[in-house]
């Protein structure tokens, strides 16, 4: 076999594994503490829409000024979220705190 034959078929090799591989994007909610039922509704509409699509979703909460003390309202709001959301999407990382922001990140099932 020439060079070039094996070339050839180390390309062809490659292209196939790139067809069967999947991709997927994260994308990103974003809530506060204080954030009413409607609106938390709208948002686990939004996430069950990106999981359809399986993609990734992370879900952070924001703490501005004072309500960096509210870490346990927002806590709450997370597990509400992966309550509501555990039918069509699995928690891949669970709620974890970095500086002011609280973020967690759900996966299609």
């Amino acid at each position: 076999m020439d060079y070039g034959r094996f070339k050839y078929e180390q390309t062809k090799k490659t292209q196939e594994a790139k067809k069967k591989q999947t991709t997927f994007q994260i994308k990103e909610i974003k809530v506060r503490p204080k954030t009413d039922t409607h609106d938390l509704e709208i948002k686990i509409g939004h996430i069950q829409k990106f999981i359809e699509k399986k993609n990734k979703v992370k879900v952070t909460v924001v703490f501005r000024g004072r309500e960096i003390t509210l870490t346990h309202m927002g806590r709450t709001l997370l597990d509400k979220i992966a309550e509501n959301t555990s039918e069509y999407a699995v928690v891949e990382q669970s709620s974890r705190m970095e500086g002011r922001i609280m973020h967690m990140t759900l996966a299609p099932r």
